[in-house]
């Protein structure tokens, strides 16, 4: 190896280690870190008495949306809010009394269950139980 090709490669290592180390810091601060999420099992979304009939309201359930559908009867359903389709977030027509996705069109009954438009599967459902009129919207239990 003669002089040349030596002084080629120390300053070629030396050229690539200062990249890294410039490169390396700006990747590691535009990546964002892992946030463990919350374990969320229940939420508080308001007072019943304060919440009229055929209305609704978006409700944040940890790092999730959740949508909470007060019907004319006054009985209280809870749903993921995102549809099941492309994650788009839905929200509630009192015209029409079902749960929209204004992204391609998507209908959902107040079960939950997809009627039309593109949405593959039907919403998942939260449990809603009155304690003391505050609204408490929890996970389902599923027994297994």
């Amino acid at each position: 190896m003669n002089r040349r090709k030596f002084l080629n490669v120390i300053l070629g290592g030396g050229f690539l280690a200062w990249m890294g180390s410039v490169i390396y810091p700006l990747v590691s601060y535009l990546k964002p870190p892992k946030v463990p999420e919350a374990n969320v099992n229940s939420v508080k979304a308001g007072l019943a008495s304060e919440f009229p009939p055929n209305s609704s309201q978006i409700v944040k359930f940890g790092r999730k949306p959740v949508i909470l559908v007060r019907e004319d009867s006054g009985e209280f359903r809870a749903f993921a809010a995102t549809c099941t389709h492309l994650d788009c977030i839905v929200q509630y027509r009192t015209d029409t009394r079902q749960i929209w996705c204004a992204c391609h069109n998507g209908i959902y009954d107040l079960r939950g269950r997809n009627i039309s438009g593109p949405p593959p599967k039907p919403l998942d459902e939260f449990v809603v139980n009155i304690v003391n009129d505050e609204i408490v919207i929890a996970k389902p239990q599923h027994e297994g």
